[in-house]
């Protein structure tokens, strides 16, 4: 942790630090980055990050937002070094000196069902257009996507099993009969290529004991996307904010929708109903309302009764 070279032997404070995060349940994906920010800060200082100052600490987060560097990266790094100083080293007074940079969340880029069908139709090969259709049918992330074996795939009560997703937590998501359909044609036709093993990766990578790699997913859909005609920005985890839009749209229940996505708080997915065009369409303006009343009370006034009197004659 001390030194950057990846070839000198693990440093007792890093063994330590992955001993903590290990016990305490941290995934393997979120390690890597804790180990990989406290290397950067590392470095940064130029000496071990257990000889560290609250100064060290705030000319490093002062250097990255000056370097321009991304909001989530910079908040990353604030939770790796809060692990590192308050669990592994016991400095509290480090970890309370780390601020935490705030963000304005954009609104997801979201695509139309028929740019999805063409999206799909446009994908590179059959096994790009079955995995896509994963992300897109079942509103997977790709690392979920990419994650995925033949054995998770339960025809029977025509569901997809995640294991160990965002959180290492472990869900059930929908299986259509068509995205079924597909699967088992991608299925049949990595047998006939050799790619597909007993009980392995339903989207084998590059060897067949490897999965794919999100990279690919990633380069797959922008192929896709430039072959449809698709100006918009896309990427995998862009087809699965549209299966979630397009349930919203479709009356599904956002609550249902939070449980298929795999959301811990609603709060998340209510974020849809933000670019859920027929969500925001079906709202009536209050201008609407006034302008109603306001067109009732000139009615009411035309028909205003006449007073009671004496007939003329």
């Amino acid at each position: 942790m001390d030194r950057i070279s990846n070839d000198t032997p693990v440093s007792p404070l890093r063994q330590r630090m992955q001993d903590d995060m290990l016990m305490r349940g941290l995934g393997s994906h979120t390690r890597q980055d804790y180990i990989r920010h406290v290397r950067a800060f590392a470095a940064f200082i130029r000496r071990s990050p257990d000889t560290a100052t609250v100064d060290d600490v705030r000319r490093f987060q002062l250097q990255q937002h000056e370097s321009g560097i991304g909001v989530a990266t910079i908040n990353s790094a604030v939770s790796a070094l809060r692990f590192l100083f308050a669990v592994t080293l016991g400095r509290r007074d480090l970890a309370r000196s780390l601020v935490v940079t705030r963000f304005h969340r954009k609104l997801p880029d979201v695509l139309s069902v028929e740019e999805v069908a063409r999206l799909l139709e446009a994908a590179p090969g059959l096994k790009y257009k079955a995995a896509l259709s994963v992300a897109y049918g079942a509103g997977l992330r790709v690392s979920e996507v990419a994650h995925l074996k033949i054995d998770d795939i339960d025809s029977t009560r025509m569901l997809i099993r995640i294991e160990q997703g965002k959180g290492r937590k472990d869900r059930n998501a929908m299986l259509s009969p068509h995205l079924l359909d597909l699967l088992r044609l991608w299925w049949r036709e990595g047998k006939r290529r050799g790619v597909m093993l007993p009980h392995g990766w339903l989207f084998p990578g590059q060897g067949r004991t490897e999965p794919i790699s999100t990279r690919q997913l990633h380069r797959a859909v922008q192929e896709a996307a430039e072959r449809a005609g698709i100006r918009k920005r896309v990427s995998p985890h862009t087809l699965r904010h549209s299966f979630a839009t397009h349930l919203l749209e479709q009356d599904v229940d956002i609550r249902v929708i939070q449980v298929l996505l795999g959301h811990t708080k609603l709060e998340t997915t209510a974020l849809y109903t933000k670019v859920s065009t027929r969500t925001i369409q079906a709202v009536a303006s209050p201008l609407e309302h006034l302008m109603a009343l306001m067109e009732g009370k000139r009615i009411e006034e035309g028909r205003a009764p006449m007073r009671p009197g004496k007939p003329d004659g």
